[in-house]
């Protein structure tokens, strides 16, 4: 059903792999260093909220890595869905 609407709208359809863990956001230290950051923290205000999440500005553009996620997929891609990593 999706598909015929997508057909009636003339939109390219890319490709996309299967789900894996290969481009698993949390794979890309984000996660896990904010669970380090918040382990056993407790905030008595939204003042003190405010001021914990200056932790993502202080993190610079290639700590998310993001800018990775192209390249897996494409790995994924040739891989034709499998694992890699």
């Amino acid at each position: 059903m999706v598909q015929n609407y997508l057909e009636t709208l003339n939109w390219e359809v890319l490709s996309h792999p299967v789900y894996s863990p290969d481009l698993a956001p949390s794979d890309y230290h984000l996660f896990s260093s904010m669970g380090h950051a918040l382990a056993e923290r407790h905030f008595d205000s939204y003042e003190d909220v405010r001021k914990w999440l200056e932790w993502f500005a202080s993190k610079d553009e290639e700590f998310f890595g993001i800018h990775k996620l192209s390249e897996r997929w494409e790995k994924c891609i040739v891989s034709k869905d499998k694992y890699f990593e």
